[in-house]
């Protein structure tokens, strides 16, 4: 049986994966489940340090929500069928985990995206921290011309990442971004060759976890909190992530080995 989801480890790094490239990689019911029971345990597993999320094949790296399947249900178009049916229906953290969306998700993960990144996707993506496309990517946010809205973050966090006008243009006239352009905007960090694509997202990976977990979570979490707050409050968070990397002891270990021309070796305490 062929998984809608697949989660795998390498090492210290998450690999996620949307698996319906015949279907444009759309979020059905079970991959919603999948990926957000994903999330959850990635957050709860201190082996963990960083995180891959890309789509299989070369067309799509997620076109969004299953038109068919996930959108009438969402609506009251279609009843609930199955027990995945149910339980997106049922549990609305389900949406707030996929969607990379006012959860304690401080591990940084990285977008491989490895065609079009359109509604849901998008969204998703805008949860991301690092971002690695290839050029034939295209980004957009389709969901007026569907009759609906972005409801996974779009709306309150995609003009904070790209200019006003930027955004309202993909969400108001529907006129998907090209790679290029997202590039030059500022939504990712590099357009590469669809065979260095996961590599390069391998590379970033392995860089971040290579890292003092605390620091690199210590970092997020405080970048996250401080969006949006006066200078005071971000540098109140910024003294408060301090005291907790300082009292480690991988805080210890990172000048001791720079010292004693070795490679650190960090626990995560």
């Amino acid at each position: 049986m062929t998984l809608p989801f697949l989660f795998e480890r390498e090492g210290h790094v998450a690999l996620l994966s949307f698996n319906r490239p015949e279907k444009r990689n759309a979020i059905c019911p079970e991959s919603a489940c999948r990926f957000a029971d994903a999330i959850a345990e990635i957050a709860a597993d201190d082996d963990i340090r960083a995180v891959i999320l890309t789509g299989a094949g070369d067309k799509a790296f997620c076109s969004g929500g299953d038109l068919a399947q996930t959108l009438p249900l969402m609506s009251g178009a279609r009843a609930p069928e199955t027990e995945w049916d149910r339980r997106l229906l049922g549990d609305p953290s389900i949406n707030d985990r996929m969607a990379l969306r006012g959860i304690a998700m401080h591990k940084p993960i990285i977008a491989a995206v490895n065609g079009d990144c359109m509604a849901a996707g998008m969204e998703i993506l805008l949860g991301t921290d690092l971002r690695v496309a290839v050029p034939h990517a295209r980004f957009a946010l389709p969901e007026a011309a569907r009759g609906v809205i972005p409801f996974a973050g779009a709306l309150a966090r995609l003009s904070r990442q790209i200019p006003y006008a930027a955004a309202m243009e993909i969400m108001l006239a529907n006129v998907p971004m090209t790679a290029e352009d997202a590039l030059r905007h500022g939504l990712i960090n590099r357009v590469v060759a669809p065979d260095e694509l996961m590599a390069t997202a391998l590379e970033l990976a392995e860089r971040v976890s290579g890292n003092a977990p605390v620091s690199v979570q210590q970092i997020k979490a405080t970048v996250l909190a401080a969006q949006g707050r006066p200078l005071a409050e971000g540098y109140a968070l910024e003294d408060e992530a301090k005291a907790i990397v300082m009292a480690t002891e991988d805080a210890r270990e990172g000048p001791r080995a720079f010292m004693e021309k070795r490679s650190p070796v960090y626990r995560g305490r």
